[in-house]
């Protein structure tokens, strides 16, 4: 299964991830993007996470 995943020493914290994907991006009390730990996750939704992000930190890895 693929899972998406973010560089957090990359990211920027814009946010852009948790508008284009909110089922499975969120922003954590320590204001950092955690990935929701689904069964499977909405592979459209999250390109278009991936396409959009300023610092291009997410990405597809194989579990």
């Amino acid at each position: 299964m693929k899972r998406p995943v973010v560089e957090l020493s990359d990211c920027i914290r814009c946010e852009v991830c948790v508008e284009a994907c909110p089922a499975v991006f969120r922003m954590n009390d320590a204001g950092f993007v955690e990935v929701a730990d689904l069964s499977i996750y909405p592979e459209e939704e999250v390109n278009e996470a991936i396409k959009n992000c300023p610092a291009d930190c997410i990405f597809w890895q194989d579990d």
